[in-house]
Parts: C-alpha cells; structure tokens; sequence
C-alpha cells in the first residue's frame, strides 16, 4: 500500500492523455484528422478536445490518468508513478515499529539533461541568473523529467541529497515535498563562516533575497540563508511550539552563531510565526525580525524592484 498526496493527484489529473502519449508513447500515437487521434494497440479509441473515448468497450475519460487505470488496467498508484516518478509515492507505515535512527530514503525525479525551464522560470521571478547558474553547477536545484519542474535540493554534511521540493515551471501554483524528504536538510546556502544566519519560508525567498543583495552591490555568499521548506506553523500557545527542524538542525552544527535575521512574509502566518520564534529560540541569539519592505514576501519585493509584473495567477505564489 502507498499514499500519495492530494497536490501530487490533483498534479497528475491535470495531463491530458494527447499530451502524455505525445512525451511518453508516441509509437501509440496516430492522427486521423485536424486535432483527433486513435491508437495503434487500440482503434476504437478516440482522442479530440482534451478527452478520449473507447467505444468498443463504452469506456472514456478525460485524462492520461483514466487511460492508465481504465485501458492498460494499471493500478492507481501506478498510475500516478508513470506521470509524477517515484518521488510522487510515499510508502505508507507497516506494523513494524519505526526505526527512529535509521535515515529517510529521499526519492528523486529523474533529472533532466536541459535545464531551459527553471532558467526561464526562475529569470521569470527575478533570480539573478548567476545565482541559479551556481545553484544548478552544486546540484541544488534541477529540472526534472518528464514534467520539467524545478526541484530545490537539501544536501547533508556529505553532501547528499536529503531533502527535495519540487514545482511546476508553469503559472499552475502545484508543488510539494518529494517522498523521503527529511526537512531538518532543507533547501539551504550556508557555506558562509559568517555568525549570523537568514530564515526564510520558502526557496524563492530565500534566492530572491540573495538577488536583493547582489543588486546592493554586496556578496550574497557572505551570508548563510536556510529555507524552512514551508510555513512555519507555531501552535495556539506559543510556549508549546516548536523550533522549525531545519533551523534546530542549522543551529547543533553552527554552534557560533551569534545572529538571526527572521525574513518571513509580511501576513499574518508570517507575522506570528516571526514572533513566536522570537520567543522560543534561545536568549543567548540576537534576534530580529526583517519582513520584505514591500509586497507579502521576498520575491514580490525583489519583482516591485525590479519592475516585474506578475499575474494574479502568480501574485503572492510560493
């Protein structure tokens, strides 16, 4: 048994069965005329405006999902893994206990050879393009097959892959961890022998605000800025919250840090998530809350700077 989360079906409903025989079977594929095509294994089913119909077996649907689990009889998870990879699955628990010691195994998307679309995308943001030229050379970021969505990776101190996020490269705001991924590695560039370390919600963020400060003429390498891989969630009583997993983790290794800069959004998750670790966190940090200046998060403020127009679709995406 497996489980699969709700943003990855939804993901995985959205190909139609033209577009996916088109990328992964166009040996299947055959035109009859303008936008309508059949099947080489099957030509009683007919494909035109975004649906298919097996008339022979009174069978139809509206996407490559129905056709895998309806025609080639595959199971649903299946399904789901021959359009989203492995990553998109995440073993359910068994009636073993849990190893708590035993580490995560992380599934990753398989890596495309180009990598046009998160460029295109990420320039489309904002991000300075030296910043994912570098980002792309230490394997932190990639595009992966078949879908050609930007995935953000978090290495551990041997600089393997631990943790992974993926989202589309479109305006369709679908995005999520990868199976496997363990969050106190999250998306980071810390390198930095700097005391001081920048927290952000997210990935973008946390590259707009390295764009940000390259633009101020300063090295944005200088700084060591982690990503907390979402938002951070405190619970109604602040003195039973949590320290975010990533910033825990950050902290253990970086036992010289004197300084955090808290960079959340400029809502009100963000704004009570900044205060409650202000709270939580340990007294011996000096602490500061620095929201963007402009807009709800970092990236807007970088696009507001630059003169990027984003539309609603895309306004205030993660």
């Amino acid at each position: 048994m497996a489980y699969i989360e709700p943003e990855v079906i939804e993901q995985a409903r959205q190909i139609n069965l033209l577009t996916y025989l088109q990328n992964c079977e166009p040996h299947e594929l055959v035109r009859l005329s303008g936008n309508s095509y059949t099947t080489r294994t099957h030509d009683s089913l007919k494909i035109s405006n975004g649906k298919w119909m097996w008339w022979s077996q009174s069978i139809g649907g509206a996407s490559a999902l129905d056709y895998l689990v309806k025609v080639k009889g595959v199971s649903f998870v299946e399904a789901v893994e021959t359009l989203m990879g492995k990553a998109a699955v995440m073993p359910t628990l068994t009636v073993k206990p849990k190893q708590k010691d035993k580490p995560k195994v992380l599934l990753l998307p398989e890596k495309s050879k180009t990598t046009d679309k998160i460029r295109d995308y990420l320039f489309s943001r904002g991000i300075d393009q030296s910043i994912t030229e570098e980002c792309i050379k230490k394997g932190i970021i990639f595009e992966s097959l078949p879908y050609h969505n930007l995935v953000f990776v978090g290495l551990d101190e041997k600089q393997k892959p631990r943790y992974a996020a993926y989202r589309t490269t479109n305006n369709r705001r679908i995005l999520g961890d990868c199976s496997g991924s363990d969050k106190h590695y999250s998306f980071r560039i810390a390198d930095s022998k700097s005391e001081e370390v920048h927290l952000f919600e997210c990935a973008i963020d946390l590259l707009s605000y390295a764009t940000l400060t390259k633009l101020s003429g300063k090295d944005w390498r200088k700084d060591n800025l982690i990503s907390l891989a979402g938002v951070y969630l405190p619970k109604e009583k602040i003195e039973e919250s949590t320290t975010p997993a990533a910033v825990v983790k950050y902290l253990e290794e970086r036992p010289d840090i004197q300084k955090i800069h808290i960079h959340f959004d400029n809502d009100n998750a963000g704004r009570k998530a900044a205060k409650t670790l202000k709270i939580i966190l340990p007294k011996r940090y000096e602490i500061l809350d620095e929201p963007p200046k402009k807009g709800k998060d970092y990236n807007d403020y970088l696009c507001i700077q630059l003169g990027i127009y984003k539309s609603k679709e895309r306004s205030f995406e993660r």
